[in-house]
């Protein structure tokens, strides 16, 4: 699946793309239990644009990771909020760790059971109506579809280095083994680590 996702709940922010790029391509940190990598020149970032081909980029150091899978869920939601969220989308861009290029993306709707109805406050918040989710995968399959996508991808070799980029912590440390444990799903190991971006983003703030 390489064209870009669609517009509204079914794309990621462009705002977490590029946060991913210019923070993953600018600067050396440590990702959750993950020994620090290398990381890309500011400059030739710069230099050369996101866009650039390998061509362009084969001085740049090379990285710890060979893929950053960005990963930014949607789940219902209401105010109060209700319990327990379930993922209503899961999408997945596998970027490129030496060109910071989207290779691939991984998109499907989840349809949520515990609230299978789509709240007013739910869909204004996150662009998504209830005809999106009906019909749906549940999560059980979506899971499977995207083992086998990491499959497709090359993800699964032992001999390929990927990693999760998610916009906090929410998405992978609360989110996904909450509705896992609530369902009695194990959680694959590759979704036990991840970079989270707020928190090397709030590494690179300067101090007063």
């Amino acid at each position: 699946m390489l064209a870009p996702l669609q517009t509204g709940a079914a794309r990621f922010s462009s705002y977490l793309l590029s946060r991913a790029r210019k923070v993953l391509g600018s600067h050396l940190f440590s990702p959750c239990g993950v020994p620090e990598f290398c990381s890309i020149s500011t400059r030739k970032l710069a230099a050369h644009g996101f866009g650039a081909s390998m061509s362009t980029m084969v001085s740049f150091p090379l990285q710890r990771y060979h893929y950053f899978l960005v990963l930014d869920f949607e789940a219902t939601c209401d105010k109060p909020q209700i319990h327990p969220q379930e993922i209503i989308e899961f999408p997945i861009l596998k970027l490129n760790g030496q060109t910071m290029e989207i290779e691939s993306t991984f998109h499907m709707y989840v349809q949520p059971v515990v609230h299978p109805q789509l709240t007013p406050f739910c869909t204004e918040l996150t662009g998504i109506i209830q005809a999106m989710v009906d019909g749906q995968p549940r999560l059980q399959q979506v899971l499977e579809k995207v083992h086998e996508w990491m499959a497709k991808e090359g993800l699964l070799d032992p001999n390929v280095k990927s990693i999760f980029v998610t916009c906090g912590d929410w998405d992978l440390k609360v989110m996904l083994p909450g509705q896992c444990q609530h369902l009695g799903l194990p959680v694959a190991d590759y979704f036990k680590q991840w970079i989270n971006l707020k928190k090397m983003t709030a590494r690179t703030l300067p101090t007063s």
